[in-house]
């Protein structure tokens, strides 16, 4: 083996080219360990799909070389999908924050089947594995307990943001360890994978503290009203604000939706969520108090259909009405994609007599990734000598690569990587080696199917063409036909006013099996004559290609 191949391969199966599903691969000397696990939400295109998560192909194919999992920080989109790897991969110990191996005990409790103790580190503390000495850095990100990895191998350092901001007033007051960044830039860095989310905003992000401060005026503005907050469940540092700014005002704090609920109560037995439990009363003794006593914290910032703002735009809600008193706060930005199911609510809250406040009329709402500014300083402070942007569309992965470049990186340096690409770093140089396999699997209900299964065209064949069903009954002791076939439509066309396209279609598979012999001929091919037939005549007639199943019931 010469030495480009005995370099350091880093394989991307997610969260390049995309904002979900970040995933990457380590190894050397065929050794592995693999940093995060996400997953991505579905499409359009995906009906009935829960959520989107990588193909694992490759690291199944080579679970005997993984050593560990380490984890940057507890959202979804790179968690999310660590239950599936673990299926596959049930020995591997997975290290995070306290705050990240908490949402991930309680993940896996819907995993039952799967026996993995998530082992708690803390900023500074050094994992060796095999080649590999990987160090959890204290970043600032929109979640507590978010890490950047410095990994220690064979031919050089390593770092890896995961996502991060620069705050220099964080709420808990832990920024990020700049100075620890500037300690391991000493070694020198071979190499840097950085978020690139914010790489087109110019400037710097702002402070958590902002919102806080405006949301502190809103409260004051707003007093007489009842006031319901939606914001991100994982925003811990959020919704650590809006409960010391509800005891400064003496307001009863309601949290609704499952994710909420979970996640304040997780983060609070650990210690990351303080606050006078005294504060929070069920939503069930709600009517015990006036709207000036109370704030409602919940999901549905994005619109979600089963979330609790969605609910109570809807009026199905129990419990809260929303009426002309009621002061609703979007405390978020809205994730790309999102925006119609986001706009739906809003304007069924207008028409119910709420007032409301969203990111475009007021400071509710800050980025938790890194502005321009912001990843110069990174850049300055770490000078690696390789560069690869991740996490981000393609526009932000060149917008960062440009930005670097900017800063006097050689282009020969930096490189854009796809999805399922293995890319080879030795002292010297950094080139694409490779692919794998890769793309996605998608999560419905309990079972992981592939892209663009039957399953998945079918649906979105009913969703587009409809359905008809053709039922033909035969009698066992004669092998003929008892009656004309049957025939149910849904979805495609109005049964009324096209009884003669019915009454066509059997007649067309009258005439195609009138003569078929039912004590002989196959009948997989007797129902696949009437769907081809059925399927010509409904594209000449009506320019429709509805799903078609054949029935064929035998009776004595």
């Amino acid at each position: 083996m010469n030495k480009l191949q005995s370099g350091l391969k880093l394989t991307f199966l997610g969260g390049v080219g995309e904002v979900g599903k970040n995933i990457m691969a380590l190894e050397y000397n065929n050794e592995i360990i693999i940093i995060d696990s996400g997953l991505a939400f579905p499409s359009d295109d995906m009906p009935g799909v829960d959520i989107v998560i990588p193909d694992f192909t490759y690291l199944i194919n080579n679970k005997q070389k993984i050593k560990a999992i380490f984890i940057t920080h507890g959202h979804e989109d790179h968690i999310g999908a660590l239950p599936y790897l673990l299926r596959e991969l049930p020995n591997v110990p997975v290290y995070a924050s306290k705050l990240s191996v908490a949402l991930i005990e309680n993940k896996l409790k819907e995993h039952k089947k799967i026996k993995c103790k998530p082992i708690s580190v803390k900023p500074k503390q050094v994992i060796k594995v095999s080649n590999f000495q990987v160090e959890f850095v204290k970043v600032t990100h929109s979640i507590s307990g978010s890490m950047a990895l410095a990994i220690t191998t064979p031919v050089g350092v390593y770092f890896h943001t995961g996502d991060f901001k620069i705050d220099y007033t964080p709420i808990d007051g832990d920024a990020m360890d700049l100075v620890r960044l500037a300690e391991i830039s000493r070694k020198g860095i071979l190499l840097l994978t950085a978020d690139s989310t914010n790489a087109e905003r110019p400037g710097f992000s702002m402070s958590e503290r902002k919102v806080g401060a405006t949301l502190d005026n809103l409260f004051v503005q707003n007093q007489s009203k009842r006031i319901i907050i939606a914001t991100f469940a994982s925003n811990v540092h959020r919704i650590q604000q809006i409960l010391d700014i509800c005891e400064k005002y003496n307001r009863k704090i309601i949290f609704t939706g499952r994710s909420m609920l979970n996640i304040c109560e997780t983060a609070a037995k650990i210690g990351e969520l303080k606050f006078n439990k005294e504060c929070v009363v069920d939503v069930n003794n709600i009517d015990k108090y006036t709207d000036n006593q109370l704030c409602i914290l919940c999901t549905g910032s994005q619109g979600e259909e089963n979330s609790a703002l969605a609910r109570m735009a809807n009026g199905e809600f129990n419990k809260i009405e929303i009426g002309n008193n009621d002061y609703v706060i979007f405390s978020s930005s809205a994730i790309p994609g999102n925006e119609k199911e986001i706009n739906n609510v809003i304007n069924l809250l207008y028409s119910k007599g709420a007032s409301i406040i969203y990111e475009s009329l007021a400071e509710v709402h800050v980025s938790g990734h890194a502005y321009q500014e912001e990843l110069k300083t990174l850049h300055s402070i770490l000078k690696p000598k390789f560069f690869i942007p991740v996490h981000g569309e393609y526009r932000h992965l060149r917008a960062h690569s440009n930005l670097a470049k900017d800063l006097g990186m050689n282009d020969r340096n930096i490189l854009i990587p796809e999805i399922g690409d293995t890319i080879l770093i030795n002292k010297n140089v950094i080139k694409k080696w490779g692919t794998v396999p890769s793309g996605i699997k998608l999560v419905d209900g309990l079972e992981v199917s592939e892209a663009g299964g039957i399953v998945q065209r079918d649906r979105m064949q009913l969703a587009s063409e409809g359905i008809c069903i053709v039922t033909v009954t035969i009698s066992s002791k004669f092998g003929s036909l008892t009656s004309k076939p049957d025939i149910l439509t849904r979805g495609f066309m109005n049964i009324k006013g096209n009884e003669e396209v019915l009454d066509e279609c059997k007649d067309l598979i009258l005439n195609q099996i009138i003569n078929s012999n039912f004590k002989t001929q196959d009948w997989v091919q007797i129902k696949n004559n009437i769907k081809k037939t059925l399927q010509t005549y409904f594209f000449k007639k009506l320019k429709r290609k509805p799903l078609i199943i054949p029935i064929i019931i035998e009776t004595k």
